[in-house]
């Protein structure tokens, strides 16, 4: 423990300390439990997101075996992202993205120069494709959620595990030194009176 000043200037400093971290302290609760809410939620999400995706990738397993035949034109080609158009909020202070559209590179094609199924397997490839890339703007929510949240966690077990009670107990130490202080004066001033009336 650092030595601490045995001052009523150095107790009330201490005492002003105490009530900003007990003020302080409710703020940094209240957000880190928001911040686990919205992590939960985002878990659920992300869960829901995957079972989508495996239902997109299962369609597009229905004709896989399209995309390995000989044919001029391949759907994969056509389903190349140029750009994942995101739009991001604030929550609890921290920046998150929030997934609005792919732009896929253009890439037009006859459809009269196409198999038949060429346009439904374009169209099922990207919709698996948009499916993952929500996956990924989650996750990378989710992540930039749990740091702020382990930061956060971080702070709260700092303040109540050290902080307050550091400075409870310097507290404690310099209103005995004080007090000790005080009597000795007292004691002091009575020997004096003491010896005085003895003279």
């Amino acid at each position: 423990m650092a030595s601490v000043k045995m001052t009523k200037n150095a107790l009330r400093d201490k005492q002003h300390l105490l009530k900003q971290l007990q003020t302080y302290l409710p703020t940094l609760r209240l957000k880190k439990s928001l911040l686990q809410s919205q992590v939960m939620l985002i878990k659920n999400r992300i869960k829901r997101l995957k079972e989508d995706h495996k239902k997109r990738f299962d369609e597009v397993l229905e004709f896989c075996f399209l995309l390995s035949s000989k044919y001029d034109m391949d759907p994969i080609e056509y389903t190349q992202i140029k750009h994942v158009q995101k739009s991001y909020e604030n929550i609890a202070g921290v920046e998150l993205p929030n997934f609005e559209k792919i732009i896929f590179n253009d890439a037009d094609y006859d459809l009269f120069d196409t198999p038949i199924w060429f346009d439904g397997a374009t169209q099922k490839l990207k919709h698996m494709i948009t499916a993952k890339e929500k996956i990924n703007v989650e996750e990378e929510k989710k992540r930039s959620l749990q740091k702020e949240l382990k930061d956060v966690s971080i702070r709260v077990n700092l303040f109540e595990k050290i902080l307050i009670p550091r400075t409870l107990t310097y507290i404690k130490k310099i209103r005995i030194f004080l007090g000790d202080q005080e009597l000795a004066l007292v004691s002091q001033a009575k020997i004096a009176k003491l010896k005085k009336e003895r003279v």
